[in-house]
């Protein structure tokens, strides 16, 4: 990890709103749902399907839970609309999790009542540990009856036990290393160590027949990822790829040149700030391309 990047991570908040906007520009699509049509639109042109996400993580009270809500279903209406090639995914704290779960139980099954309508996937996004069991109930208990999938995270010591629960019936998964700072009590540290967690848990989601979107941009993971399915056989209908918006898109490329699937993560929303400043906290060396690519285009 560059220090150099690290400490400019450490002074983006002290920046101006407008310059950190910089950064943000190359990762987020936009504030509007335009927006998110628009860079939607360029990706399904190059044949890359995308998930479409409302940024919400930093709602105060249930008003703001309630238009998050309507925020999801416009998003779903759209899609439908416009014709495009995507999904929805949904982070529960932006309902309300961890405040009133009842009242994010009861915005969701609204979220979920309209997707079903227009026959369109939903995605429960993980979060921190604290959420993890609420989440993973409110997935068992919506998937009964509605088309949902579920992120786990590489980097929890629990995610393989998660795994065979969460697999008894039809599951969809989206496999991700994991981003919130936990305690090495529930997650592992060592970098290595969450690389072979993942490809365990890979491996494991695959032995017990679960869709799996391989969300990752480490090439070391989606070349042994690559290795796994043809040992196993897998056809392009039993996983996809999936990257964040504006991250390593050579890599992405490549991946669809060799003909697997591939879903791009599309955020959008006026709440663009908080999704920012995470993203570079998470990887420091982003920030430090961003603003190199800044200064060159300039």
């Amino acid at each position: 990890m560059n220090p150099i990047n690290t400490i400019l991570v450490k002074m983006l908040p002290v920046f101006p709103r407008k310059f950190v906007r910089l950064f943000a520009n190359k990762y987020i699509a936009g504030d509007k749902i335009e927006d998110a049509v628009r860079t939607v639109r360029l990706l399904n042109a190059k044949g890359i399907m995308t998930t479409v996400d409302v940024l919400g993580e930093s709602i105060k009270n249930k008003e703001e839970a309630r238009e998050s809500m309507k925020e999801s279903i416009e998003v779903v209406d759209t899609i439908v609309k416009e014709k495009l090639n995507g999904n929805l995914s949904v982070k529960l704290s932006m309902l309300g999790l961890g405040m009133d779960n009842d009242l994010c139980r009861g915005l969701f099954r609204e979220i979920l009542d309209f997707a079903k309508e227009k026959n369109i996937f939903v995605r429960i996004d993980m979060e921190d540990s604290a959420v993890t069991e609420e989440t993973i109930r409110i997935y068992e208990e919506m998937r009964i009856n509605y088309n949902i999938g579920l992120v786990l995270q590489a980097y929890m010591r629990r995610t393989d036990k998660d795994v065979v629960r969460l697999s008894e019936g039809k599951a969809n998964f989206r496999l991700c290393k994991g981003i919130y700072v936990e305690p090495e009590s529930v997650a592992f540290k060592n970098k290595q160590e969450i690389r072979d967690n993942y490809l365990k848990v890979l491996r494991l989601m695959f032995e017990r027949g679960a869709y799996v979107g391989i969300a990752t941009h480490d090439d070391f993971l989606t070349d042994v990822a690559s290795d796994i399915i043809r040992e196993m056989g897998l056809t392009n209908d039993k996983y996809e790829y999936q990257m964040l918006f504006g991250v390593r898109e050579g890599l992405r490329d490549t991946l669809v040149k060799q003909g697997h699937r591939m879903r791009i993560y599309v955020p959008f929303g006026k709440r663009w700030y908080e999704y920012s400043i995470r993203r570079f906290k998470e990887n420091p060396n982003v920030a430090g391309h961003v603003l190199k690519s800044i200064f060159i285009k300039g």
